[in-house]
């Protein structure tokens, strides 16, 4: 089910928004500065391209990664997770759409609290 559900994701969408995040960290990480952010922008193009079978680990967080996803709440973390919470409650609202409704709900979480997270894969 997992492969099937990851063959219409990418069809319907996954591959643009992967590239989109994918771009974007390649765009951060030109300064310095920005390769933090590029590098949870990358971690964020893995887990929407193949959403389905894997879930994100937030167990390894220490001081530095909440310090840092504080900071990453305010100026970016609100608006990507309001942005994938809305998409996946739409998603939602009708049945067929449930199990992507569920995939922006997981991207939520991690647009959120990016640092230290980890993208673990389910075991079948």
């Amino acid at each position: 089910m997992r492969t099937l559900g990851n063959i219409l994701w990418v069809i319907l969408g996954g591959v643009i928004m992967a590239l989109g995040w994918f771009i974007a960290g390649v765009i951060c990480c030109i300064t310095i500065i920005g390769i933090p952010l590029g590098l949870q922008a990358f971690k964020m193009a893995q887990l929407v391209l193949w959403p389905f079978g894997r879930t994100v680990d937030f167990s390894k967080m220490g001081t530095g990664s909440i310090i840092l996803n504080i900071l990453w709440i305010l100026i970016f973390g609100w608006g990507l997770a309001a942005g994938s919470a809305i998409l996946g409650v739409l998603y939602c609202i009708t049945i067929i759409g449930i199990p992507f409704g569920l995939q922006w709900f997981k991207f939520a979480k991690l647009a959120l609290f990016p640092f230290g997270a980890q993208i673990i894969d389910i075991p079948k």
